[in-house]
């Protein structure tokens, strides 16, 4: 098989903090971008989920109503399972 050299940029610390990754895989950066490469030809596209990570209006108004439950010094609070499961059984 003919190899190829691929010239790609990118910001110093991406790359340095995926080495790192990689290293601890066992794996050095040729390596794991044919990885990529290669699942991506596999699955006939990217081989993992591209979404934006904005939360729907149901989320949003949970993460609110957690924030206040958590500033609230005044809502009971358990430390423990079995005092939560004591509280919602009786």
């Amino acid at each position: 098989m003919a190899t190829t050299n691929l010239n790609i940029r990118t910001d110093r610390e991406v790359k340095d903090q995926a080495e790192k990754i990689f290293a601890e895989l066992g794996l050095n950066m040729t390596t794991a971008i044919n990885i990529f490469l290669r699942t991506t030809i596999r699955e006939n596209g990217i081989p993992f989920a591209l979404k934006l990570d904005i939360p729907n209006e149901a989320t949003v108004a949970a993460i609110e109503e957690g924030r206040r439950i958590a500033a609230d010094s005044s809502v009971k609070g358990y430390t423990n399972m079995d005092d939560l499961k004591a509280a919602l059984e009786g």
